[in-house]
């Protein structure tokens, strides 16, 4: 079925979002002070998480011309289609069904029962094999127990597990440790394998296709690493995992095949933390704790496929994204969490959604004449705060911010809860300084009432005094636990999803990625010997 796909422009209420735009909007300030039940209005929780969209730069009719232009992009259609497992990748002839991977293993999907049982077949296999090893049942050459894992991928074969699995620390196990390398710069593999037993590590080898440059020249050393370690060659099979859609190319490379752990060419990359790339992930967590997170981003998804768009969580997110990056002119995004646990998740958001609209062509092959993805960037927000917070409060540039912070604190340190409150204030302090802002006359009569002389405040208040009218979103999770992570990560994928629904761009080809990789390539010199 071949849902019609019109371009923004094409659509009333982008004409009518432009319009608007060109007018002049209420400030921030004046939007709150004037509706005191907006942050209660402009909110929306699912899955454990809430959103408070109360410091977005929407009057009534901006947000209303919003729900109109989702309706008229056919959003709800377009998911439904992704849902049912049609070729939405239409340049690779492809369904994209990273939805199916954390589908209900009783109900099925739409999806289908041959894609629902080798899903499941396949997560059957990483929970047994997660299982075994935390158990000590895995064991390398000489007998010993594996204390040490060590997944060798890059892009979304590293980040989804590394992120989640920092993210999910308190679960770790005691005795087996999980570590990451994704660079081939040489010190990058050095430093996770010097401190390391060869006899106790196994290796995990990531790779789609088999054929990435950066992930084989890792492995290849790796590999080496456990022979020189005094691991026999016909004994190296003990010690090596293979996650991959290309088994057969895994199998010529030595991997054994009970030990090769599949995906399907219908899993992006950075979409594939739910497959078995999320092997190392149920390593760090465990099995349960694995089955969580993909429950939990399992119910973010029955709430985008159920909700109504304009009580949808991803679909305002979208829409506020669209609002700010197309009509504001604000080309970047800033995603700052406040849990430290949370440090790579921007990373991770960042290749998702810039990978996935970073684009210039319509899925029709026309010329994109709208801004499409933006810049996302960011890192914690507590150490935001003390750098580049300065620019978002007074420099030039006007940037949107997603705070993520979490209501409960679960740290078992006794001053704990006092960490947090400090944590939060500064949070909610800063959406309300960067929405507020302080007028000139506002910090004239501050800096006097501090006992600043006449002259003086009139030169400094024009220093100390910020416009804000800067939007933002607060994410608040319940508690940072498998289950609400799985329901964060889900909520931006399927907010990627609607904006490029809404740009009519295909969120989920990379061909621009694929195009270094070809050169690289091309310009390799074969070594001699």
């Amino acid at each position: 079925m071949s849902i019609p796909h019109k371009t923004p422009q094409e659509l009333p209420a982008w004409q009518q979002l432009t319009a608007l735009a060109a007018t002049q909007q209420p400030h921030l300030r004046d939007l709150l002070a004037a509706d005191p039940a907006r942050e209660s209005r402009m909110a929306v929780t699912a899955a454990g998480l809430t959103l408070d969209a109360s410091r977005q730069r929407c009057s009534p009719a901006v947000h209303g011309a919003l729900q109109t232009l989702a309706e008229q992009a056919g959003v709800a259609d377009h998911r439904d289609a992704m849902f049912r497992g049609e070729a939405i990748n239409t340049t690779e002839d492809r369904p994209v069904l990273h939805v199916a991977l954390r589908g209900d293993p009783l109900q099925g999907g739409p999806w289908g029962a041959a894609v629902q049982a080798d899903v499941q077949r396949e997560l059957g296999r990483v929970c047994d094999f997660a299982t075994r090893l935390r158990g000590g049942e895995v064991r390398g050459h000489s007998g010993e127990t594996i204390t040490d894992v060590v997944n060798i991928g890059i892009g979304g074969s590293d980040l989804g597990p590394r992120m989640a699995a920092e993210a999910l620390a308190h679960l770790a196990h005691e005795t087996v440790r999980v570590h990451y390398v994704s660079n081939p710069d040489a010190w990058a593999l050095y430093s996770v394998l010097r401190g390391l037993n060869p006899a106790r590590t196994l290796l995990i080898v990531s790779s789609k296709t088999f054929t990435t440059q950066e992930t084989l020249t890792n492995a290849a050393s790796a590999r080496r690493w456990l022979q020189d370690g005094g691991c026999p060659p016909e004994a190296l099979a003990q010690h090596l995992v293979a996650i991959t859609a290309s088994p057969a190319k895994a199998a010529n490379m030595g991997y054994p095949p009970e030990r090769t752990f599949l995906f399907w060419d219908w899993v992006g990359g950075r979409y594939s933390v739910w497959s078995a790339l999320g092997l190392p992930l149920a390593i760090a967590i465990g099995a349960d704790g694995f089955r969580q997170f993909l429950a939990g981003a399992r119910s973010m998804d029955e709430h985008f496929a159920q909700a109504p768009l304009a009580q949808n969580l991803p679909v305002q997110m979208a829409l506020y994204g669209i609002w700010n990056r197309n009509f504001l002119q604000m080309p970047t995004q800033l995603i700052v969490p406040y849990a430290s646990r949370l440090g790579r998740f921007t990373p991770f958001v960042q290749q998702m959604d810039m990978e996935s609209n970073g684009k210039r062509t319509h899925c029709h092959g026309d010329p994109v004449d709208v801004d499409t993805g933006p810049i996302v960037w960011g890192g914690l927000g507590i150490d935001g705060q003390h750098a580049y917070f300065q620019l978002i409060h007074q420099g030039r540039h006007s940037v949107p911010v997603d705070f993520i912070g979490v209501r409960s604190e679960d740290t078992p340190l006794p001053d704990a809860a006092a960490h947090h409150a400090v944590v939060n204030l500064n949070l909610r302090a800063q959406a309300r300084a960067m929405a507020c802002g302080r007028s000139v006359d506002e910090t004239r009569a501050l800096l006097l009432q501090d006992g600043m002389g006449p002259a003086e405040a009139e030169t400094m208040a024009t220093h100390r005094s910020f416009e804000g009218n800067i939007p933002s979103n607060v994410i608040w999770m319940d508690r940072l636990d498998a289950h609400r992570l799985g329901a964060l990560i889900a909520l931006y994928e399927h907010k990627v999803f609607t904006q490029a629904t809404i740009w009519c761009i295909n969120a989920y080809d990379q061909w621009g990625v694929e195009l270094g990789k070809t050169m690289a390539k091309q310009m390799e010199t074969p070594r001699a010997g």
